[in-house]
């Protein structure tokens, strides 16, 4: 998939999150704003309430898209015979498309009335929503393969460009300024405080100042602007890799303890959901079957 497909692809999973969401919104405003007791004489009441067309319909239409979400991205994950379709970051974009959609429905469905045990199953569901946000930005920390491979340390410092020798060999630069270029591109070991976010901040600070001194000496030198830009990005990608390489044990240490937190709360949503549907069917809920 092209890098433009993939924005597309993006795009069109967000659009209909989006659409989804606001269109419920509207449909369901008189309804959902009012008591639970004025709720009765509402005509969208049968429609709307949790055994309604669409609230029972949204109720089972959100939890297949969370199931579904679930087990395909683990099974590609853990099986060796699926492991040539599709890259994984892509499955998991998909994943998270379901485990956002479905939640979503679950939201309406309970038409905001939340009690006894299958309020359980909704507040681990949203644990398990919140916990996936955050599951979310540990993963993109850590660098990985165009297929979604954790890489290796030694791999993320391959990935670093010599961009003082490209500009050196490129152009003819005065040895000053390939010395300025050096010394500020290359990796900086100083541990600028014992709190990390005072430590964040100056090394924040100190990056900015690379970028500006990197395109200073670019603008001594007179390089064309595509170049110019290119060569920027080519440091500010460096300077992403410096960072990644410099928290990849947290990283990596975080992301093993949010397996820990996020899958009781998935497994306790999961079976309390099943109690809860055998409970429907039993009592003869079965939607328009």
């Amino acid at each position: 998939m092209s890098k433009i497909a993939h924005r597309i692809y993006i795009g069109l999973l967000v659009v209909v999150v989006f659409i989804t969401f606001i269109f419920l919104v509207f449909r369901g405003m008189g309804y959902y704003g009012i008591s639970m007791e004025e709720r009765v004489y509402h005509p969208d009441h049968l429609v709307l309430k949790p055994s309604g067309v669409l609230g029972h319909g949204m109720g089972i239409l959100g939890s297949l898209l969370m199931i579904i979400g679930v087990a395909s991205y683990m099974l590609r994950k853990r099986l060796r015979s699926l492991s040539r379709l599709g890259f994984l970051k892509h499955w998991l974009e998909f994943h998270i498309f379901l485990c956002t959609l479905g939640p979503i429905l679950i939201l309406f469905h309970t038409s905001y009335k939340f009690g006894g045990l299958v309020a359980i199953s909704f507040w681990s569901m949203v644990a398990v929503f919140l916990s996936g946000i955050v599951g979310r930005f540990i993963y993109i920390q850590i660098p990985r393969s165009i297929e979604g491979r954790e890489l290796s340390l030694n791999e993320v410092r391959e990935m670093k460009t010599d961009v003082a020798g490209i500009v050196r060999d490129s152009h003819n630069l005065d040895e000053e300024s390939y010395m300025i270029l050096v010394e500020s591109i290359k990796k900086k070991i100083e541990l600028y405080h014992k709190n990390t976010f005072v430590r964040f901040y100056w090394k924040y600070k100190d990056d900015r100042q690379t970028i500006r001194t990197v395109k200073s000496v670019l603008r001594k030198n007179k390089f064309p602007r595509e170049e110019f830009k290119e060569i920027v990005s080519l440091v500010k990608n460096d300077i992403t890799l410096n960072r990644r390489i410099e928290r990849l044990d947290t990283m990596q240490n975080l992301l093993k303890y949010w397996h820990v937190a996020h899958l009781p709360f998935a497994l306790v949503m999961f079976i309390i959901m099943v109690i809860h549907v055998a409970v429907t069917i039993l009592f003869g809920y079965k939607w328009i079957f």
